[in-house]
């Protein structure tokens, strides 16, 4: 079936030709005629199925036959990296429409958000708390909204958005169509879509959730001190030409990071605790080829949409099968071909099985040839856990000595009269020298918004 099948403004088709595409995927196909008929659709999509488009091409066509000068779609993501990689497809799509669109999520300034707002866009693509900053000022107003998408619903869930979601859904009018995806759909997404919808096209809900077909996965067994040297011996051999990297914590996605770059090889992070100028930074770096290696952790993993990428590899087992299935979804993206390498502790064993139990299959063990699996270790990624306590008690028993001794040095000064006898005013009553105790324990006023979400 051919896109011009879809009965799309022809303005989206000309769009969509220049981009090279011919042919729907096989979300495209279910979901966009539904859509188009302004039916409420509930979506279990793959990750890197192209269920972007299935949302976006039949709102946009809907807004070209009935433009109007206020916000009228609303795009709920879990992360930053997804709003705007959705406004990013969103600004390709409507390159021949004079459709406009803005993203609002934490980590940049709100001025530019405030202005979408007072201005008006067709398209909001937000996260949920930056947008609650927003809706604290009388400026932010989205009555005029229509249609509410929410994308990647399964991991606003896992991030705790469930009451934000519902404090936003109190903003906007109950009457709207609502279309909800979901890379996988575990109880609570039926719980909510029940809810949110009404009389859903259901799309896929029974099918198993499981990475693209075009995905290789691969399982290397070996030890977590050895996983570095592992990771760079694949690199060196040109088995991994660009990799996304993804561990477990913060932490290590630094240390990784570092090392990496102490072995010359261009890389970057991206996480939590980065800006969002750095996590930016990042990916574009990564997307151009300024780096060879992005090293990320799960939040990452539903945000970042790199044309081609190679390899994905799991420098440590996710804890849940779901994520498994988010990481190795950022490689083999619409019908593309990729591979998807694990690395696997001993202590990592259980969570491996728990994901090949979700997948349905056991996963191939790959032992490199003539790589050392008995070697010493050449890079301690983690510091153990207690050392890390201990080397944080130790530096505050230093400071709260060194603040110890500066009262008693300030106590002995005051006590002193501060300034000798002789240079004291000769008349006039005497005026105390200010006296400096300790700072005041009172709790701070309230927080900013939060601009980290």
């Amino acid at each position: 079936m051919p896109f011009t099948s879809l009965n799309l403004h022809t303005d989206l088709l000309k769009g969509i030709r220049e981009l090279g595409f011919t042919r729907p995927t096989p979300i495209q196909t279910e979901a966009i005629p539904p859509a188009l008929e302004g039916r409420d659709v509930l979506a279990c999509a793959q990750t890197g199925s192209g269920k972007t488009a299935a949302f976006l091409l039949p709102i946009m066509h809907r807004l070209l036959d009935k433009p109007r000068r206020v916000t009228r779609c609303l795009i709920l993501t879990p992360t930053r990296e997804l709003a705007a990689q959705i406004l990013e497809d969103l600004n390709t799509f409507s390159v021949h429409t004079p459709l406009t669109g803005a993203a609002v999520y934490g980590g940049v300034g709100m001025g530019p958000q405030e202005h979408a707002f007072r201005s008006g866009v067709d398209f909001l693509v937000a996260t949920p708390g930056r947008l609650l900053d927003h809706f604290r000022m009388p400026y932010a107003k989205l009555e005029g909204v229509e249609y509410l998408v929410l994308d990647e619903a399964d991991r606003m869930l896992d991030m705790g958005f469930l009451p934000d979601i519902r404090r936003v859904l109190r903003h906007i009018p109950t009457k709207r169509q609502t279309l909800f995806f979901s890379a996988t759909m575990p109880g609570p997404i039926g719980t909510l879509a029940k809810e949110m919808l009404k009389q859903p096209v259901l799309i896929n809900q029974q099918r198993q959730s499981a990475p693209a077909v075009g995905i290789t996965q691969a399982v290397y067994p070996v030890s977590q001190d050895l996983k570095a040297a592992l990771f760079m011996d694949l690199l060196n051999r040109g088995i991994l030409r660009e990799a996304l990297v993804f561990t477990r914590t913060k932490h290590r996605a630094n240390r990784l990071a570092d090392y990496l770059v102490k072995q010359r090889v261009s890389a970057e992070r991206i996480h939590g605790n980065r800006s969002q100028p750095q996590r930016m930074e990042a990916l574009a770096g990564f997307k151009s080829g300024k780096y060879r290696v992005l090293v990320a952790t799960d939040i990452a993993a539903r945000g970042i949409d790199v044309e081609a990428l190679s390899h994905v590899v799991n420098f440590d087992v996710p804890a849940a099968p779901e994520d498994y299935i988010h990481r190795v979804g950022r490689t083999g993206r619409a019908e593309a071909t990729g591979e998807a390498y694990t690395f696997v502790a001993p202590e990592e064993e259980s969570d491996l099985r728990a994901i090949e139990r979700a997948v349905g299959k056991v996963l191939p063990r790959v032992t490199l040839p003539d790589f050392d699996y008995k070697a010493r270790p050449q890079a301690q990624l983690e510091v153990p856990r207690a050392q890390r306590i201990a080397e944080i008690r130790a530096r505050k028993a230093e400071e709260r000595a060194r603040a110890k001794v500066k009262a008693e040095r300030r106590a002995g000064s005051s006590a002193g009269g501060g300034r000798p006898a002789a240079a004291r005013p000769a008349a006039g009553p005497r005026r105390e020298e200010p006296r400096f105790g300790r700072r005041s324990s009172a709790p701070a006023g309230p927080r900013g918004p939060r601009g980290g979400r």
